[in-house]
């Protein structure tokens, strides 16, 4: 497969309010997100392999990769206005070592490149090809916290994210990362303290990909993208390895969005942040880490930033 981008050097704007605002720049909007996708309640959601009395192989831990950041904030939406196909990500939390029991609580944490491959707080690390340098994306998302974000669990072990279909970055495929933690609890609009159960990626099916980076923004990035097979990450096991199942908001229209859900089993008892674990490529010299600073915007100042799933 072969995708789209241009490659220069980046000045970044600092626009540090976070809005679900339209794109100025050429691409899709990501503005009427909410009534693309009108969340549901999840009071009724039980996980998919209680029904069987069965539960699902534990899920693999794979590396963190080497764009984590600490401090991401709990809210819903994680857009921040970044231009995108729209994805609604619907993620079950369940304990593999109890029948696939809800994980009530369990804080998930993603993060993801948007759709020319560059990750908050890493905005100068080149995504490989060719691509327009990110700040030429016309959004207000603020560089360190974009595309970043923790729902916590709820009776049902349900989570719901808004937010984009990743692009891409050399030398991996279309990806989101995820660690699922539990123990801890909200404060100061983030999640702290608790045990990092499972660190994994979310990957999407070839097909679909291939769809997506062919329409605006995604096309502004040339060359070479990995598919599934040739990934050093994802290992072929299918759900148990992160492969989402994904269904179109409209079949003859792809760039109207995704719906994309997959049942985590974890050991609630075990402890697995990924760290130091190798692969997902590498970071630039002198990247951030750590917290965003402290001018990053409060949760309360995303739209969807207090609605949980």
């Amino acid at each position: 497969m072969t995708g789209n981008h241009r490659n220069s050097s980046i000045t970044r704007r600092r626009a540090i309010a976070v809005t679900g605002g339209t794109v100025a720049a050429g691409g899709l909007v990501v503005a009427g997100y909410q009534s693309a996708f009108a969340d549901t309640t999840d009071a009724t959601a039980t996980a998919s392999a209680t029904s069987t009395g069965a539960c699902m192989t534990l899920m693999s831990s794979v590396t963190e990769g080497p764009y984590y950041l600490d401090g991401a904030l709990v809210r819903k939406d994680i857009t921040e206005g970044k231009s995108g196909v729209p994805l609604t990500l619907r993620l079950t939390v369940v304990d593999a070592t109890d029948g696939c029991t809800p994980v009530k609580g369990a804080a998930v944490e993603i993060w993801h490149c948007d759709a020319w491959g560059y990750y908050s707080g890493y905005t100068t690390a080149n995504p490989g090809g060719s691509a327009p340098a990110e700040s030429e994306d016309g959004s207000t998302a603020n560089d360190n916290t974009y595309l970043r974000g923790y729902q916590i669990a709820n009776a049902n072990g349900v989570v719901k994210f808004e937010t984009i279909f990743p692009g891409w970055y050399t030398p991996r495929t279309c990806h989101i990362h995820v660690k699922v933690h539990t123990g801890g609890e909200k404060e100061d609009g983030t999640y702290e303290g608790g045990t990092v159960n499972y660190t994994g990626q979310l990957f999407f099916d070839d097909t679909i990909a291939e769809e997506i980076f062919a329409l605006e923004p995604y096309s502004q990035h040339s060359g070479s993208y990995t598919t599934l097979d040739d990934d050093m990450v994802y290992d072929g096991g299918g759900a148990a390895s992160g492969l989402l199942t994904l269904k179109a908001v409209h079949k003859a229209d792809p760039s109207k969005g995704y719906k994309g859900s997959l049942s985590l089993a974890v050991d609630p008892d075990a402890e697995n942040t990924g760290a130091g674990s190798g692969g997902g490529g590498t970071p630039p010299s002198g990247a951030p880490s750590g917290e965003p600073p402290s001018g990053a915007p409060s949760e309360s100042a995303s739209p969807s930033a207090s609605a949980s799933s």
